[in-house]
């Protein structure tokens, strides 16, 4: 199930990281994601930073849908918990829109391998029209 207002244009930071969004929907996300060495950090488990990334794209993912058709997203803040190292297997991101009003949505998004929850973020985004540039 997958709606076309995610924009389909350049985002080589998920190309990068071999992110795949698998469903997106009004309100909802999954992504996913082989562990490769190359995004370990010096302790040979996935970077924190990875695993939060795949949190802020599954929440823009849950959310674009919802978008009206000149409207766009950013990230305003997010809070993330680790539970557990991640070292191999596939990375998979479910999130859902809690609350979205006209500004500002609120989105938590559950990461897990296999079936281990490995980490939750919690994330409110900006919902507005972009001045046009001159």
């Amino acid at each position: 199930m997958t709606d076309s207002k995610i924009p389909d244009t350049y985002h080589p930071f998920v190309d990068l990281i071999g992110l795949r969004i698998d469903k997106h929907s009004n309100g909802h996300s999954e992504c996913s994601m082989d562990v490769r060495e190359d995004l370990f950090n010096p302790h040979r488990v996935v970077h924190g930073g990875v695993l939060f990334s795949i949190a802020d794209t599954g929440m823009g993912a849950a959310l674009y849908p919802s978008l009206k058709q000149d409207e766009i997203c950013a990230t305003i803040e997010i809070k993330i918990t680790y539970f557990q190292a991640v070292r191999s297997g596939t990375i998979r991101c479910v999130t859902d829109v809690i609350n979205r009003g006209k500004s500002v949505a609120h989105l938590e998004a559950s990461i897990f391998c296999g079936d281990a929850l490995v980490a939750k973020a919690n994330g409110n985004y900006s919902i507005f029209t972009p001045r046009r540039q001159q």
